[in-house]
């Protein structure tokens, strides 16, 4: 694969209950949004589209330099949102991987993105994603933390079985934080938003297992830590600090 075959897309919706406006979070002297833009160009894997559904967002990402279309604001899940855009920024079909980078991730690490595309070089792997081992004993029993169940097939690597909020696997052993971010081929993306939401997807409140209850594959890269995601103030007020470190 080469950075011409992927497209990296983020999405973006104003509306959040615990953070309103949180694209446009101020970070370090820019929005959250771009933040997180620039982390996605960093990583170097090809061009970079945020799919906002305001114009505030749109704005703000072209006046930072970026590229952002607008999409319509009604979509049930990002997945959607990126599919969308997908047709409006890359309406050729060029882009054979599409990216999904959230857009409350402004600390991601550009070799995480680099990390979850490297799956796909396999022709079995439909979609590909993140996760790293828990570290942190409170997160082992908080349906908050996605847990991924897998067979490891590779160092670093895994064969998604299963996604969780439950404690899972049983027994001694590690478990896997899920970090939600993807890489789709083209094909396995437009197959996923086509196809209604599965019973376990409805029971876990988890989308990702639409894809594997329909048969789809999903290969895990295993990384170091977990990117913080901003949905309240004080992750906002954290990210500041990292950032402004970093920086």
């Amino acid at each position: 694969m080469t950075t011409e075959d992927a497209l990296v897309l983020i999405p973006a919706r104003m509306a959040s209950t615990r953070l309103p406006g949180k694209p446009l979070a101020d970070i370090c002297g820019a929005p959250m949004i771009v933040q997180v833009w620039r982390r996605a160009v960093e990583a170097n894997v090809g061009k970079v589209v945020v799919a906002a559904d305001t114009a505030e967002i749109v704005e703000a990402v072209r006046a930072a330099g970026g590229m952002a279309v607008m999409t319509r604001p009604d979509h049930p899940s990002g997945s959607d949102r990126i599919f969308e855009a997908l047709a409006i920024a890359d309406p050729d079909g060029a882009a054979r991987i599409v990216v999904n980078v959230q857009g409350d991730l402004p600390t991601i690490d550009p070799e995480a993105i680099r990390a979850a595309i490297a799956p796909l070089a396999d022709p079995a792997v439909d979609i590909a994603t993140l996760a790293a081992e828990i570290v942190r004993e409170e997160e082992r029993d908080n349906p908050n933390v996605v847990k991924v169940v897998g067979t490891t097939i590779a160092p670093g690597r895994m064969r998604a079985l299963y996604f969780t909020r439950a404690t899972a696997p049983w027994g001694e052993g590690p478990l896997h934080h899920h970090i939600g971010l993807y890489a789709y081929r083209r094909t396995a993306l437009a197959r996923f938003v086509a196809m209604p939401p599965s019973p376990l997807e409805t029971r876990e409140r988890l989308e990702q297992l639409r894809a594997l209850e329909a048969g789809m594959r999903i290969d895990v890269a295993v990384v170091d830590s977990v990117p913080l995601g901003v949905d309240t103030p004080a992750d906002l007020e954290r990210a500041r600090e990292i950032l402004g470190k970093n920086g």
